[in-house]
């Protein structure tokens, strides 16, 4: 499906209006998985039913996990931390969230497992949450390429209590193992090596508190007791977390209990429209997203509101929304200097080449440079963009041709992946505002 952009620009008549967005994919893959290794029967209002979603409760019930879904709510029962099964092959399709977390529940689980996936998720960076598994004690057999899908892993319920994982590609990498460090017998105890990310480990280790496992984030204030070489331990019945400054030492412990648990809009999804607000001066709000919220792309949306205009921003933290900066860039009056973003060539597709791809079909001066991007102001052409099979490329330069004549959006169907309605609600919107 191509998707032609209607440019308007000089043609709202109501600015204000109201869209929603579905749940979040990132708390519900969460909740997803910690429901699963749950004791009891939890529900899960909200959820966000993307194809990544919908690929990773595939895993999960081919891990004998049974799950239930009428419309939004997705009901779990929860294995008390023990895999029914021993033995199986699990697809992770192209689910970046489902392929990290999945490995690593494999990896701390007794059994022999086969896991496969798409050509698209075979090239993407695993080989990080891989070698701290296998430090640990987990043993992969790897069926083409080291490091990659497809491989079968031989996991254990007694990893090596401490684990080191650098998240410098990926900070799933570390949400993945403190999450499944609860079916490891007497608990984990994790080293973050790097900072990617880290607001997707706090999110993780908030949905982890939900579920009653105990914090596992770090702190430095208020103290128990004192560990070895000084570190800071604050207990919590038999889980702890522990730590003197972000990035030091995370220890998990305890079991999960089944909740009932509303899952948040997806900020991710929601940023495009308040992309839109800073080009086109309208007024869009999204249903249900609140400034508390605990996703990290919050921040691009705070930025939008203040009327950010260009200037050098690092987007480490908010990397997912680099590609909408780049897509609006042109508009702003002052050359963007995105930076912090290096690790996006390792997403759906490398980010960075697609931006400069596609902002140079329409004749806007870019180029790499240093950890990102700098994009000049400019009024863009007509012009077919690519998706490379990235839903964020479809979804954010869709933003740019509101703005401009004659963009097309070709393969736009990719968005799927994680707003499957998106250009249905994009058509919405544009038929109430103008």
């Amino acid at each position: 499906m191509n998707f032609s952009v209607p440019c308007i620009y000089n043609k709202i008549k109501n600015k204000s209006a109201l869209v929603s967005v579905p749940g979040s994919k990132s708390i519900t893959a969460r909740a997803l998985f910690i429901a699963a290794l749950a004791n009891g029967t939890s529900t899960l209002y909200g959820a966000g039913l993307s194809d990544d979603c919908l690929t990773f409760i595939d895993c999960l019930k081919s891990l004998g996990i049974k799950i239930f879904r009428d419309g939004t709510t997705v009901t779990v029962e929860g294995c008390g931390g023990k895999l029914p099964v021993k033995s199986g092959e699990v697809y992770v399709g192209s689910a970046g969230t489902a392929a990290r977390f999945i490995t690593a529940l494999l990896g701390f689980s007794e059994g022999e497992f086969t896991v496969t996936s798409s050509e698209q998720m075979k090239k993407r960076p695993m080989g990080d949450l891989i070698s701290a598994l296998e430090k640990a004690g987990v043993y992969f057999e790897f069926l083409e390429r080291k490091n990659c899908f497809p491989f079968k892993i031989y996991g254990t319920s007694t990893p090596a209590k401490d684990i080191t994982v650098d998240i410098t590609k990926s900070s799933q990498f570390m949400s993945a193992i403190l999450m499944a460090g609860v079916c490891a017998a007497g608990g984990v105890r994790v080293n973050a090596s790097g900072n990617h990310g880290m607001e997707y480990v706090d999110m993780t280790a908030d949905i982890m508190w939900s579920f009653g496992a105990g914090p596992v984030e770090e702190w430095a204030q208020l103290a128990d007791e004192r560990g070895e070489n000084g570190q800071t331990i604050l207990s919590f019945g038999n889980n702890y977390r522990v730590g003197a400054q972000r990035g030091d030492v995370y220890i998990v412990d305890g079991t999960y209990s089944a909740r009932k648990y509303d899952i948040e809009p997806d900020v991710s999804a929601a940023c495009y429209f308040y992309a839109m607000n800073r080009i086109l001066g309208t007024d869009i709000k999204v249903k249900g997203i609140m400034p508390h919220s605990m996703q990290g792309d919050m921040r691009f949306i705070e930025l939008m509101k203040s009327g950010f205009d260009g200037g050098e921003v690092d987007m480490s933290a908010f990397s997912d929304q680099a590609l909408t900066m780049a897509a609006i860039a042109p508009y702003f009056s002052k050359p963007t200097h995105i930076c912090g973003i290096e690790h996006i060539r390792g997403q759906e597709c490398d980010r960075i080449a697609a931006i400069i791809c596609n902002l140079s079909a329409m004749g806007i001066e870019c180029r790499e440079e240093g950890s990102g991007v700098v994009i000049f102001p400019g009024t863009p052409r007509p012009a077919e963009l690519q998706t490379f099979g990235d839903h964020r490329v479809a979804m954010s330069f869709a933003i740019t041709g509101l703005r401009a004549e004659g963009i097309v959006i070709n393969d736009a169907e990719v968005c799927a992946k994680t707003f499957r309605e998106y250009f249905t609600v994009l058509d919405d919107l544009i038929r109430q505002i103008t």
